[in-house]
């Protein structure tokens, strides 16, 4: 069934079903590389904000939880330009930190946080991202937990937004061409 987010329509593509099994897998991938190690989850706002809560909820073993708020995209395009609009709040020196993404395509937010993360010297950072757009993914940081590559189109839902709206939607829906 099509939805209209604002001026733009979107089709479903992947379903809360295959996003809920697949972030239990990942979390029970994470706890197993852990190795017994308390991890902060970092997630990055405001898209990331299902992804990390949905992922904790399967995490069985101990672990702790922060946000950083980066934006890098107005209306479908990305600026190429990340503002940090808010800061790291725990200190993650010598702490095993998984950043949690809700999308990558072009790269530029990872680049960003690792140079905001590297300031703090943590013992290991892992990338996890729900989606990522190889097309689009030019940089060589590499990515630990990849739940779905996609192809290189908008999408919206479970978190990720047009023009701030459509986060609340529980699934994700890609835009109709």
């Amino acid at each position: 069934m099509e939805i209209q987010v604002l001026d733009k329509v979107f089709v479903p593509f992947i379903s809360r079903e295959r996003i809920d099994t697949r972030l239990s897998e990942i979390a029970k991938q994470i706890e197993k590389d852990m190795n017994g190690d308390v991890p902060v989850f970092i997630g990055v706002l405001n898209g990331s904000f299902m992804v990390i809560s949905d992922l904790v909820k399967h995490y069985e073993g101990s672990c702790e939880m922060s946000f950083v708020k980066m934006a890098s995209y107005i209306g479908t395009q990305s600026t190429n330009q990340v503002n940090q609009l808010l800061g790291l709040d725990i200190d993650v020196t010598d702490r095993r930190v998984v950043i949690i993404e809700d999308i990558v395509d072009t790269g530029n937010t990872l680049v960003a946080l690792k140079k905001l993360f590297d300031q703090h010297r943590p013992k290991e950072v892992r990338i996890c991202t729900l989606c990522l757009k190889p097309e689009a993914y030019t940089k060589d940081i590499p990515l630990d937990y990849v739940a779905f590559e996609i192809e290189n189109k908008f999408i919206v839902g479970y978190g990720m937004d047009y023009n701030k709206h459509g986060r609340n939607i529980p699934e994700i829906y890609q835009i109709k061409e």
